[in-house]
């Protein structure tokens, strides 16, 4: 893998490399574009099967963040870390500690947050070695809340674009993974009276969401071709690919997964397919949300808010792509790209004399 070359075409500016001997913490942060502000994007923690596996997921969902961000209307860039190792580990207060120190090296051109494998009270431990750290226990908090709702109103979005109204009641949602994010969607789907077809590799949570919601709970492999109007992939990222495109029996795919799509010509395959798909980075907004909400000094009733407005966003993005003949992952990312061009082309004013050195 040529580095410079990657980065190059993926149009990052800046890739840390960061290790600490002593607690055996090792991490990539990537800053994908600062041109709406400082980088904000997540912590997660992965066992990763390779070192370039690891680096290629970091700089994916970097950009990703920038896209969301922009979209979302935030005044944040796109930034993300990963910590390569397993994320059930009990000694967590060095190794948060350590990623603290990389992050503040920095110096406020990263923000991060909770992702996958890591928690507000992984946060709290980064916080002791840094300010530029947001979704704390004592503040915003957890945003599963948020981003689920923003998922939820993609859904009524691609309801309304697909059925004629934003309505899911009666409708069939195939949910795969019940992590937090996925159990708060779960609960929302099941109020408005949509039918529930659920799987996680964790059977303690799918037992959960059955017994609480009355959901029909199939094998991880099952989901792909379960009999559902709406497929909502909240786990990780890549599986709608050449083998799970063919299997699915829905209309709509809008989930709370980052990089659902794991090449960009999986989106064509679903456009070809008559699934219309709400672009990963649109529909899960709620998060990066709810985290600006922290920063901004927002109440939690602004935050939800404004992941109200993700529905009207999704319609935005539906618009555009039948307006320009585009699948709607095209039409998603001109649209982030139309807000970084309009800012980046601002004037930029110096102060009349020299800062002082």
């Amino acid at each position: 893998m040529k580095i410079f070359d990657t980065i190059a075409e993926m149009g990052h500016e800046q890739l840390v490399m960061c290790h600490d001997k002593s607690s055996g913490y090792r991490g990539i942060i990537a800053i994908h574009d600062t041109t709406l502000g400082p980088a904000l994007g997540g912590t997660r923690f992965w066992k990763y099967r390779s070192d370039t596996e690891a680096l290629v997921d970091c700089l994916r969902l970097a950009k990703g963040m920038t896209y969301k961000n922009a979209v979302a209307g935030l005044n944040l860039g796109g930034g993300k870390a990963v910590i390569i190792g397993d994320n059930r580990t009990t000694r967590r207060e060095m190794l948060f500690r350590a990623h603290g120190r990389f992050v503040e090296s920095l110096g406020g051109r990263y923000v991060t947050a909770e992702d996958v494998g890591t928690s507000t009270a992984d946060m709290d431990f980064v916080h002791m070695e840094t300010d530029y750290v947001a979704g704390l226990a004592t503040r915003s908090g957890d945003p599963s809340p948020v981003t689920a709702h923003g998922v939820f109103r993609a859904i009524q979005a691609c309801a309304r674009h697909r059925w004629g109204s934003e309505s899911v009641a009666g409708k069939t949602v195939a949910v795969q993974g019940l992590g937090n994010v996925g159990q708060h969607l779960c609960k929302e789907l099941h109020a408005a009276d949509a039918k529930l077809v659920v799987t996680d590799i964790d059977p303690a949570r799918v037992r959960q969401v059955v017994e609480e919601l009355g959901a029909r709970a199939v094998e991880p492999d099952a989901i792909y071709g379960a009999q559902a109007d709406v497929f909502a992939p909240c786990a990780l990222g890549g599986i709608i690919n050449d083998a799970t495109v063919p299997q699915l029996k829905v209309e709509v795919v809008a989930g709370a997964a980052n990089n659902v799509l794991l090449e960009e010509r999986h989106g064509t395959e679903l456009e070809k397919r008559g699934i219309l798909y709400a672009p990963d980075f649109v529909a899960n907004a709620g998060g990066v949300i709810n985290v600006y909400s922290e920063l901004a000094g927002w109440t939690s009733k602004r935050a939800l808010r404004k992941a109200d407005e993700i529905y009207e966003t999704t319609l935005g993005v539906f618009e555009i792509a039948k307006e320009q003949g585009i699948p709607t992952y095209v039409a998603a990312d001109r649209l982030a790209e139309r807000r970084l061009q309009a800012v980046g082309g601002l004037v930029r004013t110096r102060p009349q004399w020299p800062r002082k050195s």
